[in-house]
């Protein structure tokens, strides 16, 4: 109270928290109705007016058999109204409204089998404030629950909002804004629930500020990585589908998030990089190399002519250029190039016109079959590593001549 010159007194309004209460409002005073029902079951039936860990048997019953009934109508909504709605669905001209009611499927099932726990409590007594304020959170969970499954079953709509801003980036930048709706819709629901058991959101956010210093050190790395997804994205370093190399990690990106960058490796495992460590270091982007290199040394054996050379090296010239998944505008060289130690080596350096991994093995493969086929028509073979070892044949005299015995 304050008191002011004029002798009156000014209330002072005293803050209260006030609890969030949802599941009161969902049983359609279903409890009621069912006391009402007992009434002649006890009248008719003494002996259900019996206590077992004091609760009435008839309304142990009747909270099974509730509960039972409860579980029969999810099955009813699931399978018999959600599928009706779904079929309505497929005749509109948009897919969107069909993944909304797949998605919503199983919140709808969670609520009633949390409507279902609600009343079994009611019958039998024992919804007490703690059971009340886990229901209640319950149903609110499964409220942002359902809201999360729509905002994922409209991933597509994001994106085509997405690309109004980038053809090229338009996944990367959907799943960036579809993130911060998530968190977004995650932050609230964790409201909600603490506001469920009378928890102060409001004051709790300003209590944050006390241990605002060690929160941000402890949130530097996160700060970092959120960054280096803003610099990803604006630079166009990377996107989802391309085969990168960075910090020692090689594979096809699958995911782009606010934290983390997601790549799948060529064994199949999933490496999950920090974005800092992604934006701060050399990315080898092999999907934009638009070519892919084919570099070699074949052997000759030393019985190969220099007439059996040359043509081989000038067939194999000719080969490449007219070779259709060979690319011209890139550099073509097919020379001899050392007189190796059991080999004539020829050095051919070309480029496919294609960055496919599974296309350059087939066309590698052909440039190999088509280069043997050209040293068997010109009578050549292939060398392999091998030596030749002479031995001079010596005579020992050290016996003929008496005097080395002297000696």
């Amino acid at each position: 109270m304050i008191t002011t010159s004029s002798n009156t007194t000014v209330p002072i309004e005293k803050e209260e928290t006030i609890t969030l209460n949802v599941i009161d409002r969902l049983d359609m005073d279903l409890h009621t109705t069912a006391q009402h029902l007992l009434h002649p079951v006890y009248e008719n039936f003494p002996f259900l007016s019996y206590t077992i860990f004091n609760i009435p048997l008839a309304n142990l019953i009747m909270a099974f058999l509730v509960f039972f009934l409860v579980l029969l109508l999810r099955k009813f909504v699931t399978y018999v109204i959600m599928g009706f709605v779904q079929k309505i669905a497929r005749y509109t001209k948009t897919y969107y409204d069909d993944r909304v009611i797949s998605a919503l499927k199983s919140p709808i099932r969670f609520a009633i089998v949390i409507i279902g726990l609600h009343l079994f409590f009611l019958l039998i007594f024992k919804e007490t404030w703690f059971i009340k304020n886990v229901l209640n959170t319950l149903i609110v969970y499964d409220i942002f629950w359902a809201m999360l499954a729509v905002a994922e079953a409209l991933r597509g709509l994001v994106y085509s909002f997405s690309k109004k801003f980038s053809d090229d980036l338009f996944k990367e930048i959907g799943n960036f804004i579809l993130s911060i709706i998530k968190i977004i819709i995650a932050s609230i629901g964790l409201g909600a629930m603490l506001q469920v058991w009378g928890i102060n959101v409001t004051a709790l956010v300003a209590s944050l500020g006390i241990g605002g210093l060690a929160f941000a050190l402890a949130a530097k790395d996160a700060a970092s990585n959120l960054f280096g997804s803003f610099s990803l994205l604006a630079d166009k370093s990377i996107r989802i589908g391309e085969w990168i190399k960075v910090g020692g990690v090689e594979g096809t990106v699958e995911n782009i998030g606010m934290r983390t960058t997601k790549i799948r490796s060529f064994e199949k495992s999933l490496i999950t990089v920090p974005n800092q460590i992604v934006a701060n270091s050399p990315i080898e982007n092999f999907s934009r190399r638009g070519v892919r290199r084919i570099k070699l040394n074949i052997g000759l054996t030393y019985d190969t002519s220099s007439t059996q050379l040359n043509s081989i090296i000038n067939e194999i010239k000719f080969m490449l250029h007219n070779h259709e998944d060979i690319s011209q505008k890139e550099t073509l060289l097919v020379n001899f190039n050392t007189l190796g130690d059991s080999a004539l080596n020829i050095f051919i350096y070309t480029f496919t016109n294609t960055s496919n991994w599974e296309n350059y093995l087939n066309i590698r493969e052909d440039v190999h079959l088509k280069i043997m086929k050209i040293v068997e028509d010109n009578n050549a073979s292939f060398a392999f590593p091998s030596q030749s070892i002479y031995m001079e044949n010596i005579t020992d005299t050290s016996n003929a001549n008496p005097m080395n015995s002297v000696l």
